[in-house]
């Protein structure tokens, strides 16, 4: 087995981890801000600890500190936004817009890592736009959702492309904690300056400290060292497409937690299904391509 192909198949295993993301995003009682800074304080501490067992440096230059507090930031942003965008609407809606990233991603990529923009990648694309359009048109009554999940989509398109190049440099671990860090400093200053560090803000019910253990370790501490790992192997585009999948565990595992509230009208999945024909679209275009290139060679 290659070791892309064992990235490969790790970066699916993440997903499936974030499908469930979604679905404890749901079952959480507490509202989106709360929630987001629970799991990445708890998961600033658990990566903090992996730091300390391993023996890690966390010595890095003030401009990289400062970049990767850009990114936490705006991490925190992504999660503010798709928590939001699940309480306010559902899991299927909420994932389903997600997977519209690959098109921010193919848009801003280029420009980053100066090269040319690849003629499928803009198609895949308009393919996801289509299918957003198909979704936004059959569930007018999630308008709200659609457009926060919309917005967490570029968000993570743009944390996901610094991270192709923070990768190349630092430590996974290294960096999920600064950026976490950074994040959940981020939200503190915020809940500090509104004053609703209240009582009411630590009380926290049996069952939501238990899917915020859950979701602040497998599915962000292990999960996001994970997934920035993975990127010294894949292009920041592959993943995101990948992401792709995320809807189709996600819709699968709310149908098994949430039942009757995640029944969509059937066009709803048309569209999901136009915007993941573009995962298995890619992976067979980037496959034909490597193929011949080692023949030539």
């Amino acid at each position: 087995m290659t070791d892309r192909l064992k990235n490969y198949l790790h970066l699916h295993f993440i997903i499936f981890i974030w499908g469930f993301t979604a679905v404890l995003g749901k079952l959480i009682t507490i509202d989106a801000l709360p929630l987001v800074w629970y799991r990445m304080g708890i998961a600033v501490l658990i990566i903090a600890v992996f730091i300390a067992i391993n023996k890690f440096s966390l010595k890095i230059a003030p401009k990289q500190m400062a970049k990767m507090a850009v990114v936490g930031i705006v991490i925190a942003l992504h999660w503010l936004t798709f928590f939001k965008a699940i309480k306010v609407s559902n899991v299927s809606i909420a994932l389903a817009t997600l997977s519209t990233g690959a098109l921010f991603t193919a848009i801003i990529e280029p420009f980053i890592y100066k090269r040319k923009m690849i003629w499928y990648e803009i198609v895949f694309g308009i393919v996801v736009v289509i299918g957003l359009y198909i979704i936004f048109n059959v569930e007018t009554q999630y308008v709200e959702g659609i457009i926060l999940a919309l917005i967490s989509a570029l968000l993570a398109a743009i944390f996901s492309i610094a991270n192709g190049k923070l990768i190349q440099s630092h430590r996974p671990s290294i960096i999920s904690f600064y950026e976490l860090g950074a994040g959940v400093l981020f939200i503190t200053v915020y809940l500090a300056v509104r004053g609703d560090f209240d009582a009411s803000f630590f009380q926290v019910s049996k069952n939501d400290w238990i899917y915020l253990f859950i979701l602040a370790s497998i599915c962000t501490a292990y999960a996001f060292i994970a997934s920035v790992r993975v990127m010294k192997v894949l292009t920041p585009y592959t993943v995101m497409l990948t992401v792709n999948l995320e809807p189709v565990y996600g819709i699968l595992l709310a149908f098994v937690f949430l039942g009757e509230s995640e029944k969509m009208n059937p066009l709803f999945y048309f569209g999901a299904l136009l915007i993941l024909s573009t995962v298995v679209a890619n992976g067979l275009i980037k496959n034909k391509g490597k193929l011949k290139k080692r023949n030539r060679s």
